[in-house]
């Protein structure tokens, strides 16, 4: 974390949850009183929908009070439907496999929320576990020394104007070490889950997300090896390439490993860990370059949020596009989602691209 602080305007991005309160408690016990901003995104309109952002807000304030912080609500609400949610539409519309969460740090955490009161302020701080360090003069973004909880991946699309703004105070510690400060300083939600929906959305699933703004689009389940008809899908944006679980087929297990949007038909395969599933070499196109503009050789990477790092080298095809050639299979590799690129020793984050193939 950077370390002179004392004359910088800091604003601190409040959730309610356990991460974003120990944010608080470690910029106070530098003897800093940051403004505190709790973003509400809600759903679109009134409905059913669980949404536990009174109790959010009421964390959040308890937790700001507690360390004379002035708190504020910030409505992004508009923002977060008309950019995020229609990338994610437009996206599994076209057969693809989104992450919305890496758009919401984009386009609303340090997008929307600066263009209405971050501006204000020389840092933006989160309860995000990534790290920054300032190597040969520049800012990069490295990762944080819990594998499990790093969340470089859902950092690598931000602006760099982002990044040179962005504070994370807990990146440095392991979740256990967070819980433990929140628990000795008796935060009010020290024992609180983790939050594992969609960001902003709480305990929205994301099939029922999918599901309310694009409906279903019954179609047929084929086995790719035979041609054989083993069952009907409801659409095919509610599954993903190398899926296994959820596709609710008799004699399995089955993974999902090819769409054909045209024709509506989800291809499964039969068998476990079928080649069919696998890819060792696969195009990025659109890098999003976050600290310099080029990229090393041999790297490693990651195409989902797991704690497995990949070895691969790097062949530019174009501008910002590249064939990634991994060292091993990789099970799982589907378009639209982001190949996440970092140096040999993933410490350090180059950034991240769209998978095409």
């Amino acid at each position: 974390m950077e370390t002179n602080l004392t004359d910088k305007r800091i604003a601190v991005l409040l959730s309610g949850g356990v991460d974003s309160s120990v944010v608080v408690y470690e910029l106070a016990r530098m003897g800093l009183h940051p403004d505190c901003f709790y973003i509400k995104i809600g759903p679109e309109e009134e409905s059913e929908w669980d949404c536990s952002s009174e109790e959010d807000l009421e964390m959040a304030t308890a937790v700001a009070a507690r360390y004379g912080c002035r708190l504020e609500v910030v409505d992004c609400h508009r923002e977060y439907w008309d950019k995020v949610t229609s990338y994610t539409m437009d996206k599994v519309r076209a057969g693809l496999t989104p992450n919305p969460d890496v758009m919401c740090n984009r386009l609303i955490k340090f997008g929307a929320f600066d263009e209405k009161r971050g501006h204000d302020y020389d840092l933006i701080a989160t309860g995000h576990y990534a790290c920054t360090e300032i190597i040969d003069g520049l800012k990069w973004l490295t990762t944080s020394p819990d594998p499990v909880k790093d969340q470089t991946d859902f950092l690598a699309q931000i602006y760099d104007w982002q990044l040179r703004k962005a504070l994370f105070p807990i990146g440095h510690y392991m979740k256990g070490e967070v819980r433990q400060i929140a628990e000795r300083e008796h935060l009010v939600n020290a024992r609180r889950k983790d939050s594992q929906g969609i960001c902003f959305l709480g305990k929205v699933n994301y099939n029922e997300y999918i599901r309310r703004y694009l409906g279903e689009n019954p179609g047929d389940v084929v086995e790719l090896e035979t041609g054989k008809k083993i069952g009907r899908h409801r659409g095919l944006w509610f599954h993903t390439i190398g899926q296994r679980h959820g596709l609710g087929f008799g004699g399995g297990p089955w993974y999902a490993v090819k769409k054909d949007v045209a024709a509506n038909v989800l291809y499964v395969s039969h068998g476990f860990e079928p080649l069919t599933a696998y890819k060792r070499d696969f195009p990025v196109r659109d890098f999003h370059f976050l600290t310099v503009g080029e990229l090393p050789q041999r790297v490693t990477f990651k195409i989902r949020h797991t704690p497995e790092y990949h070895p691969a080298t790097l062949e530019q095809t174009a501008p910002g596009c590249f064939t990634v050639h991994a060292e091993e299979l990789i099970q799982g590799v589907a378009p639209g989602q982001f190949c996440v690129v970092y140096d040999e020793s993933h410490h350090r984050c180059y950034g991240s691209g769209e998978i095409t193939c």
